[in-house]
């Protein structure tokens, strides 16, 4: 690891450190209704809007309930947005270099559950294949209202561990709301016009022509870019305007940019470890979790820069210099970008495989075996470093969960959780939550690797490396993160339906057994810490913790990360064969 990404590293910590605290009070007291500095300027809309919805916000809901206004809110969601797409050309503004074309129908149905899930999948090129109305209309929106419902389900869950005897966990309109209007909205406009003076277009002009040094002409295209840019990123939603993603230089103009960016990602999930340990009175906890994934965090950055920046032995023997110098980043640069090298291009692959959030800004089908293990590895762990939002934080208190039930089991302790019983119906939910990543990444990947029509997306990929892209391609929509290797050829009818399988269940099949187990826990009362109770905020439940998570990875993973990366990089050392 070079200096300079060592800094970079560590700044980026800091930075996110620094914001946990101020930005997760901030959530707990918008969630909780207490008053914040913006409620003279949003309360009277808030109070406008709930009038025309016939919302009533005082209103409790089950569980139940509430799992039915996010599957509503969804289902609207999609609807629009197919029928968008699927319309396209209807009231586009008129240019004269480039008229959108509707949809089919999968592909519209496809990138409408994509936004639908925060996973935007993008089975097509953004600026070639959709005007500026669906840009803004269809999927800047759906990065606002899906990202609010994420974190909408992050804070009923978290109110499930912070109610005593009760059956309700919120109003899912009410959360939705302050999540748009309190968090998202105004972080949104912020980053949006930071966005603008570092470069990004904000605009609904026609494509520009230019005519280039080989006598060509090519067009450069214009638009809406800083809001999509900014809140995909924000609502840890990903995707693009633009087909290279972040890699863009109108998307992602410089190093600033990409570093604001990363930040952006990361820090309202960072933060509500501290929001989850304000509403349930255990803020010591909130900073253990914190601690975990920032742990975590670390050995993914170590790793893939260690894998990255070693460059590709084969490529030394034709006496390519590798080597990191004051004029190059050295390392493996194949398919990234030399305005970022391999510590920009590095945090953003660790961020966005860790999260919901799949704007990469380099190729990542070009890294080396074990560094593209290393996003994989991150994938099929189920968001718990950072994650989206909500999902990030739920899904490390699941494993925390398991963790207590485990280790209670090998000592004997009460299975009890910051004051919470874990009983056989508990139990039940949290097992049924762990098993729903394998039991369907790992069938529709056999399924795509043994059928003709699987094996035709393989486009430029074979052998492990085609094994690993099948991988990631599904457990990156079941994580609802959307990035994937570029030798994958996806804009087919077999993979439209087994994507938008594997993104429901990632969303809505995970989100269910979570608002279940919330509403279970929100029905007790808080048993009293005694010298049966497992101690929760120290070292050991950490580390135990920590041991669950890479049990549970590897136990149900493992056979096929061989068969992935590890042969892949096992045969790039090895040379090729005589």
């Amino acid at each position: 690891m070079t200096e300079q990404n060592l800094l970079l590293y560590s700044l980026f910590l800091i930075i996110v450190s620094a914001g946990v605290k101020p930005i997760g009070s901030y959530l707990a007291r918008v969630f909780d209704r207490k008053k914040t500095w913006l409620d003279p300027l949003l309360v009277p809309l808030e109070r406008r809007l709930y009038h025309w919805a016939g919302v009533d916000p005082d209103e409790e809901m089950t569980w139940r309930r509430y799992a039915l206004c996010l599957l509503v809110s969804a289902l609207c969601g999609i609807l629009f947005v197919t029928l968008l797409l699927m319309l396209q050309p209807l009231g586009q503004p008129a240019d004269p270099a480039y008229h959108p074309a509707p949809l089919p129908f999968l592909l519209a149905l496809d990138t409408a559950v994509s936004f639908a899930t925060t996973t935007t999948w993008q089975a097509y090129g953004g600026e070639s294949t959709l005007g500026y109305l669906s840009q803004s209309l269809a999927l800047t929106a759906q990065n606002f209202l899906a990202g609010a419902a994420g974190l909408a389900v992050g804070i009923a869950f978290i109110r499930g561990f912070s109610r005593r005897h009760a059956a309700g966990l919120g109003n899912f309109w009410v959360d939705l709301t302050r999540a748009v209007l309190w968090v998202l909205l105004p972080a949104a406009i912020c980053g949006a016009l930071a966005l603008v003076a570092l470069g990004v277009p904000q605009n609904w002009r026609p494509y520009v022509a230019a005519h280039t040094l080989a006598g060509g002409l090519q067009w450069l295209p214009q638009g809406p870019v800083a809001t999509l840019e900014f809140i995909k990123n924000l609502g840890t939603n990903g995707g693009g305007f633009f087909a290279a993603n972040g890699a863009h230089p109108y998307a992602n103009p410089s190093a600033l940019s990409n570093l604001l960016g990363m930040l952006a990602i990361v820090m309202i999930p960072a933060a509500l470890t501290h929001t989850f340990g304000l509403m349930t009175g255990r803020v010591a906890h909130g900073w253990l979790l914190y601690t975990v994934m920032v742990a975590l965090f670390a050995g993914g950055l170590v790793l893939h820069d260690r894998f990255e920046q070693a460059g590709n032995p084969r490529i030394a023997t034709l006496h390519v210099d590798q080597r990191a110098s004051a004029l190059q980043a050295g390392g493996n640069m194949e398919g990234k970008e030399t305005r970022f090298g391999i510590g920009g291009t590095t945090l953003t692959a660790i961020v966005t495989s860790n999260g919901a959030t799949g704007s990469i800004n380099q190729s990542i089908d070009s890294d080396t075996p074990l560094g593209g293990g290393v996003l994989l590895v991150n994938l099929l762990l189920g968001e718990v470093v950072f994650g989206g939002l909500g999902s990030g934080l739920y899904s490390l208190v699941l494993m925390a969960l398991l963790a207590v039930f485990v280790t209670g089991l090998m000592i004997g302790r009460s299975p009890e959780y910051l004051g919470k019983t874990l009983g056989p119906r508990e139990i039940k939910l949290i097992a049924l939550y762990c098993i729903i990543a394998p039991a369907l990444i790992l069938p529709l990947g056999a399924l795509a690797l043994t059928t003709q029509a699987g094996l035709a997306g393989l486009a430029t990929n074979g052998g492990a490396h085609g094994l690993t892209s099948v991988l990631i391609a599904y457990a990156s929509c079941f994580a609802n993160n959307g990035m994937a290797f570029g030798g994958m050829s996806v804009n087919t009818p077999f993979y439209h339906l087994t994507t938008i399988v594997a993104m429901l269940a990632g969303r809505f099949g995970l989100a269910l057994p979570v608002l279940a187990l919330a509403g279970c826990l929100a029905t007790q009362g808080c048993r009293p810490v005694s010298a049966g109770t497992l101690p929760t905020d120290g070292l050991t439940f950490a580390v135990a913790l920590l041991g669950t998570l890479v049990l549970v990875g590897l136990l149900s993973f493992l056979p096929v990360l061989v068969m992935g990366p590890l042969i892949e990089h096992m045969q790039m050392v090895a040379g090729p064969s005589h």
